[in-house]
C-alpha cells in the first residue's frame, strides 16, 4: 500500500498548499504530477506479473475513503483558487487549473471508479458524490451497467473505434454514455416488481449532487466560482475520457455463431505495467484484469504481459500522445490489428 499512498495522497497536500499559497508550491505540485511520476516510472522496474495473492488490504478501503472525502475538500479549494478568492496571480491560477484538473481526472476519477465497484452502499454513494461534483455523475450508471457489459462493441459509447481521434471520441462518449446509462436505469426500474418513486431514480441524485456543487461554488465565489467549477470539471472529465479512449482503442469482441458477443477477455483492454503511475491511478492501467474481475480490489489487480495487450508508454504519456492523432495512429493502429487478428483463449 506504500506506493498507492505515496502516489495518491501526497498530491492532496501539495494541491491544498498550491491553491492557497501558490508560488513555489504550485511549481512543486506540477513537478510531482509530471516529472516525478515519469521519473519514478522509469526508475522502478515494471511489475510484469505480480504474485498470485488473495491477501486482504484493509488499508486500501481506508485510502479510498480518504481520497473520496479529500476530493470534496479539494473541489472547494479549486473553486476558491481558480476564481481568485485566495489571492493567486494569473500564472498561479493557470497552474492550479492544470493541477486540479489533472488530479481530479487521474486520481479522483480512478478512486470514484473503485468506490462504485465496491459492494458497500455508502462507499458507492461516496463515489457518486465525487463524480457528481465534476458533472460526471451518470458515469456511475453507464460504467457498471453499460461499459462492462458491452465493452469492445458498438453498443458501448466508451469504446473508441479504430481510426477515431480523441477529439471525436470525447463528445460521443460523454453524451452517448449519458443516454446509455439512462436507458439502462430506466429498463431496470421498468422490470422492478414494485414501482419506485421517481425521486429515487439515480439520475435525479446525480443532478442533485451536481446542482449542490454549483450552488456551493456560487456561494463561495459568485459567477466566477461557477465558471471555475465548470472549467476544472470539463478538464478533469476530458482527462478521464482520454483514459477510456486509450484503454480500449480499436479492440473488438467477435460475434459468435449464435449471434452473441464473445465473453470479455484479456485481449479487450490495453494495459500499462509502469508501477508508479499505475499506483497513482489505483491500478486502473491494469485494465484487463479489472474487466475480467470487476469486483477485485485494486491492490490485487494483476498484469500479465504475455496475454494482455500492452501500451508502448505509460497511460499518462499515452494521454499526451493521443492529442496528436497522426502520431497516435502511427503508434497504435498496427498494434490494434495484431491484437484483433489473434484469437486468444
Amino acid at each position: 500500500m506504500l506506493w498507492f499512498t505515496l502516489a495518491t495522497a501526497v498530491p492532496v497536500f501539495l494541491l491544498a498548499l498550491a491553491g492557497f499559497l501558490g508560488g513555489v508550491w504550485a511549481i512543486v505540485a506540477v513537478l510531482y504530477l509530471t516529472a516525478f511520476v515519469f521519473i519514478m516510472d522509469r526508475l522502478i522496474e515494471y511489475a510484469a506479473t505480480d504474485k498470485d495473492t488473495h491477501e486482504e488490504f484493509p488499508a486500501s478501503t481506508a485510502l479510498c475513503i480518504f481520497l473520496g472525502f479529500t476530493h470534496l475538500i479539494l473541489i472547494v479549494i479549486a473553486i476558491l483558487a481558480l476564481s481568485g478568492e485566495t489571492g493567486l496571480n494569473i500564472w498561479e491560477r493557470l497552474a492550479c487549473f492544470v493541477l486540479f484538473g489533472q488530479y481530479f481526472g487521474q486520481v479522483s476519477n480512478a478512486n470514484a471508479h473503485e468506490l462504485i465497484h465496491r459492494g458497500s452502499r455508502w462507499l458507492n454513494r461516496l463515489g457518486v458524490a465525487v463524480y457528481s461534483s465534476i458533472f460526471f455523475g451518470h458515469h456511475a450508471s453507464a460504467h457498471t451497467k453499460v461499459h462492462h457489459t458491452w465493452v469492445g462493441s458498438l453498443r458501448d459509447p466508451n469504446t473508441a473505434r479504430l481510426g477515431e481521434s480523441v477529439y471525436r471520441f470525447w463528445p460521443r462518449a460523454w453524451f452517448g454514455s449519458f443516454m446509455a446509462g439512462l436507458r439502462a436505469e430506466n429498463a431496470m426500474r421498468a422490470r422492478a416488481k414494485t414501482p419506485n418513486p421517481k425521486w429515487t431514480h439515480p439520475y435525479v441524485w446525480y443532478g442533485f449532487g451536481t446542482l449542490t456543487t454549483v450552488i456551493i461554488a456560487f456561494l463561495l465565489a459568485g459567477w466566477a466560482g461557477i465558471g471555475a467549477l465548470v472549467a476544472v470539471s470539463l478538464y478533469a472529465t476530458l482527462q478521464h475520457l482520454a483514459s477510456d479512449y486509450i484503454q480500449h482503442y480499436g479492440l473488438k469482441r467477435r460475434k459468435l455463431a449464435n449471434g452473441k458477443l464473445e465473453p470479455v477477455g484479456a485481449q479487450h483492454s490495453w494495459n500499462s505495467p509502469q508501477v508508479f503511475s499505475s499506483a497513482m491511478m489505483l491500478n486502473v492501467p491494469r485494465h484487463s484484469d479489472h474487466h475480467l474481475n470487476p469486483n477485485r480490489p485494486y491492490p490485487n489487480l494483476r498484469i500479465e504481459e504475455d496475454r494482455m495487450p500492452i501500451l508502448p508508454k505509460s497511460l499518462p504519456v499515452m494521454g499526451i500522445i493521443a492529442l496528436w492523432p497522426p502520431l497516435w495512429r502511427h503508434m497504435m493502429d498496427e498494434r490494434v490489428a495484431a491484437v484483433n487478428g489473434v484469437t486468444q483463449p
